[in-house]
C-alpha cells in the first residue's frame, strides 16, 4: 500500500487501511440482494467462521452489513453487504463521482471488539448497471469522496471525512451466483447483463409496487422477464441466480 488511513466505521470503532485485500471472489446473491466475500461454503461453515472471528454481524432480527476480522491479527477476513432495496433517481445516480479510483488494501482493526455496521439506504445504478453503489444517504453526493478502498476484487469501501459512507460493486453481472456457490468463472454473456438490468428495473423501482398491487401491465412485464430467464440457453448459472428471485415473485404475484 502506498498509504495508511484510519477509518471510522461505527461511531468510535476504527480500523487502519493496511495489508492485502480479500482474495475471495465476491458472490452476488440476487435472491437475497446481498454481496458476500467470504471463504465459507455453507451455513454450517459460516457458523463456525463467525464463532472464530469478531466484527459486525447479524443479531436476532437485526441484519447489518458485516465485516469480520481475525482475532489474532485483527485483519479483515470476510465481508457481506446488503444491497439497498430502492434505487435512487437517475439524476442522483449520475452524481456518483468517478474519482478517486479504488486503491487496493485490507483493513486492520484497532481493537478486537464487536461493532455494528449500519446498512446503506440508497442504491445508485451506473448506466448499464456496470457498477452498483450503495450509500449511507444521498447527502454523501454533496461532497467529494476522500477515497475508495478496494477490499476485494471489484468491491470498494467509499470514504468521506475518514468515515465509511458506502460501498460499490463493479461489474455485478460477473459475480451473480446462487447461495454459497461460486460465480461462473467465464465472463457473463451480453444477454445476462441485459437481463440483470431488467431484473433491477423490476425489483428496485416503483414497478415492484405495481407488481404487488397486481397491475396488469406490471404483471405482463414480470411474466415476460421470467420467460426470458427460463429461455436463456447460455450462461445458465447466472440466469438461474436471477431466476431464484424472479421465479418466487411470479409464484407470489404472477
Amino acid at each position: 500500500m502506498a498509504f495508511a488511513t484510519r477509518l471510522t466505521i461505527d461511531g468510535d470503532w476504527t480500523a487502519v487501511v493496511m495489508g492485502e485485500p480479500l482474495r475471495c471472489t465476491p458472490r452476488f446473491n440476487f435472491r437475497d440482494f446481498s454481496v458476500r466475500i467470504a471463504p465459507y461454503a455453507n451455513m454450517e461453515e459460516r457458523g463456525r467462521f463467525l464463532t472464530g472471528t469478531f466484527g459486525s454481524t447479524a443479531w436476532l432480527w437485526d441484519t447489518p452489513d458485516e465485516l469480520r476480522f481475525n482475532p489474532v491479527s485483527r485483519q479483515l477476513v470476510a465481508a457481506e453487504f446488503q444491497i439497498a432495496g430502492d434505487a435512487a433517481d437517475i439524476e442522483d445516480c449520475a452524481r456518483v463521482p468517478a474519482v478517486p479510483l479504488a486503491q487496493q488494501g485490507g483493513l486492520r482493526a484497532d481493537e478486537a471488539r464487536d461493532f455494528r455496521l449500519q446498512v446503506t439506504t440508497e442504491l445508485c445504478r451506473a448506466p448499464g448497471d456496470t457498477v452498483l453503489t450503495c450509500l449511507r444517504d444521498l447527502d454523501v453526493l454533496d461532497e467529494p469522496l476522500e477515497a475508495r478502498i478496494g477490499i476485494a476484487p471489484d468491491v470498494a469501501l467509499l470514504v468521506q471525512h475518514s468515515t465509511v459512507v458506502g460501498w460499490s460493486l463493479t461489474d455485478p453481472a460477473r459475480y451473480l451466483a446462487r447461495g454459497f456457490d461460486d460465480p461462473d468463472p467465464a465472463p457473463p454473456a451480453p444477454a445476462t447483463r441485459l437481463l440483470l438490468s431488467r431484473c433491477l428495473d423490476l425489483v428496485a423501482t416503483s414497478l415492484f409496487d405495481e407488481v404487488r398491487n397486481r397491475k396488469p401491465v406490471a404483471l405482463t412485464t414480470l411474466r415476460a422477464l421470467d420467460q426470458a430467464l427460463r429461455n436463456q440457453r447460455e450462461d445458465r448459472r447466472r440466469a438461474d441466480a436471477l431466476l431464484a428471485l424472479i421465479g418466487e415473485i411470479v409464484e407470489d404475484y404472477g
